[in-house]
């Protein structure tokens, strides 16, 4: 079929397992190779169909993958992504776009130099609620918009993990680049800009490690404003107990309030709230509660590759100035860091 993309997935852990590789099945597309070390994981491949190959090289041997999934840990993905952008495969690589502002800068330039598709796995982008919330934006329903409101926070502990015997890269700053700033803000970085058609310029934040025995932040409240003075405050952790209210999405304005509650994740569904501001009333907004954000974020990865009309869509530059932001945040809190928490060695 020529609108089935053939796929390869570098990184087979629990994110690739339980949602992308759902997703492109989904999406009427096929995963072709998986690139992991794990023996485990190869056998995850195997018994979906893929071929597994424990290094790059294998991957790129394999003529019917078209388009690559990088879902390493973050210190890895620039080695992946230069190769990749070498062979002449699109890539659509987890956020954050690397574990350093110098590793993204070096991606950026692969990607223009070789003019490969390129975009970083923003997934939220594509969540049906949330491009409901830019339409409603667009329309003028909150009239000038004042503010953006995010709360994205999980519990995640030194022990957690998601595939049993994987060790929790997420809390190691040698891998990871960071905690809970590094591994949730750069979603609602990037949702900001999308709702407002406009990124961030200024930033500032306060980082804690407050709850979690391990030498990254478990928490930070960033905020920020855009050129044309709307503010922004995004509050990520990872010290919130997972039964608690922890996903919320608030866009203000001078004629009302969007909320949108538990869109915020690799799921599908949640729900959308408009109160006016005139009348005080609230009434729920209708999306499609069941197409999950990484089937859409599939299917329009699919399309911009086979029309190249839709690259547009994507851009390693615009992931470029995220990842600067990011930088700029974990300036601006240095010493987040009590005496007591312990520290990780390098890996």
């Amino acid at each position: 079929m020529p609108d089935s993309i053939g796929w390869g997935i570098v990184g087979f852990g629990w994110v690739a397992r339980d949602f992308m590789a759902p997703a492109i099945r989904a999406a009427g597309h096929r995963l072709v190779a998986v690139c992991d070390p794990g023996a485990d994981a190869r056998a995850a491949a195997a018994d979906l169909g893929a071929h597994g190959h424990a290094d790059l090289a294998g991957l790129l041997a394999e003529p019917e993958v078209e388009a690559v999934y990088v879902a390493t840990p973050n210190h890895l993905h620039r080695g992946a992504v230069e190769v990749l952008a070498g062979a002449g495969k699109a890539i659509l690589c987890e956020k954050p776009m690397a574990a350093s502002l110098g590793d993204a800068e070096a991606m950026a330039a692969a990607v223009a130099r070789t003019g490969i598709l390129y975009g970083t796995a923003f997934d939220q982008r594509h969540h049906p609620a949330h491009r409901l919330l830019r339409d409603e934006i667009r329309a003028g329903r909150v009239g000038t918009v004042t503010a953006v409101r995010i709360v994205y926070a999980c519990w995640l502990d030194r022990g957690w993990t998601a595939i049993p015997g994987q060790t929790n890269w997420r809390i190691d700053q040698a891998q990871a680049g960071g905690g809970a700033l590094m591994d949730l803000a750069p979603h609602g970085l990037d949702l900001t800009d999308f709702l407002l058609d406009e990124p961030l310029l200024d930033v500032t934040a306060l980082t804690q490690a407050r709850a979690q025995d391990y030498a990254v932040d478990d928490g930070a409240l960033l905020i920020g404003r855009t050129g044309s003075g709307v503010l922004a405050s995004l509050h990520v952790a990872y010290n919130c107990p997972d039964a608690l209210p922890r996903r919320r999405l608030e866009i203000a304005g001078t004629k009302g309030l969007l909320v949108a509650q538990n869109t915020m994740g690799q799921e599908s569904g949640g729900s959308v709230t408009f109160t006016d501001g005139a009348a005080g009333e609230t009434v729920a907004l209708r999306f499609d509660e069941g197409a999950s954000p990484f089937l859409e974020q599939v299917r329009a990865f699919g399309h911009s590759l086979r029309d190249p009309a839709g690259r547009d869509a994507w851009s390693a530059e615009r992931d470029l100035h995220t990842m600067r932001l990011l930088a700029r945040a974990y300036a601006a809190s240095p010493s987040h860091l009590p005496a007591r928490s312990p520290v990780l060695p390098a890996a």
